[in-house]
């Protein structure tokens, strides 16, 4: 039987869309959407870590469906929301979680130092053109597109809403990182031109821009091979008022909120921090 969600949002007859749904967290968004009562459809690249996780949701007796899908494709965008207009009923929910950095957009070093210009190590002028592009095509283009194929099933209906997952690399660049920092910055922005352009069509736009979450995917960033904490691990918690990493159940209130459209519905544009106060302090 499915876990009561913490905010008693009730979805009952509503389809939500996840995209990414194969990842850590939006994997834990998707069971928390069908926990309050919504059919699920878990849109990944990699079908069977979708799957893995729509047959938990079904496990505990919700509703959902793993699809795979490449979001940089339109045409396959398109194919995949018609399947589950057909399966689970047109879209009325759709969170843009797919996203990610590359190696070939990151930096090896904070700073530049002239003085070790050959040092062999990655610089700002080594950076892999293409694969800045593909950064920001995964993070932005992502979300244009998805919400292109969805936002046209909700077209007519009352009650919908978008929610993109921002970061909080769009409030100030982390160091390394910089494609990945930009096309977070873009979501924020178009998360607040989508909710001014959809405003008339009665489709609520929002995101939430997580702090910073120990997942799989960001392990070796982290924690050495022995387990021990990076020493960007240390920057990261000494920049973190709550002085910790956060957890991924942290997110459902904040998602639940915004979704909840007797208690939010008059949000919208709006890009909401779950950072453990990150974004708040000066460092001083």
């Amino acid at each position: 039987m499915m876990k009561k969600n913490v905010l008693d949002t009730d979805l009952r007859g509503q389809t939500a869309v996840v995209t990414g749904a194969g990842g850590v967290l939006c994997s834990a968004f998707a069971k928390t959407l069908a926990r309050a009562g919504a059919k699920v459809a878990l849109l990944d690249l990699n079908f069977e870590s979708a799957k893995k996780y729509a047959d938990e949701i079904i496990s505990e007796g919700g509703t959902a469906k793993a699809y795979k899908c490449n979001v940089l494709d339109k045409e396959i965008c398109s194919r995949t929301a018609d399947e589950v207009k057909k399966d689970l009923g047109s879209c009325d929910i759709l969170i843009n979680g797919a996203g990610g950095n590359n190696p070939r957009a990151t930096t090896d070093n904070e700073y530049f130092d002239i003085k070790n210009m050959d040092s062999g190590t990655k610089s700002f002028f080594d950076l892999d053109a293409q694969g800045v592009e593909f950064v920001f095509n995964l993070n932005f283009m992502g979300v244009l597109i998805p919400t292109q194929v969805f936002a046209s099933q909700m077209l007519g209906k009352k009650g919908c809403n978008i929610l993109n997952i921002s970061s909080m690399n769009a409030f100030t660049p982390l160091t390394k990182i910089p494609a990945y920092s930009g096309a977070k910055a873009a979501v924020s922005n178009f998360t607040q031109w989508l909710a001014v352009h959809f405003s008339k069509a009665g489709i609520r736009v929002n995101a939430i821009a997580p702090g910073f979450f120990s997942t799989k995917q960001n392990a070796d960033l982290l924690f050495n091979e022995d387990g021990t904490p990076t020493e960007r691990t240390g920057k990261i918690l000494a920049a973190t008022p709550m002085g910790r990493f956060g957890e991924t159940n942290e997110l459902d209130g904040s998602v639940l909120f915004l979704l909840n459209n007797e208690a939010a519905g008059f949000i919208t544009g709006i890009v909401l921090p779950v950072d453990g106060g990150f974004s708040a302090y000066s460092g001083v």
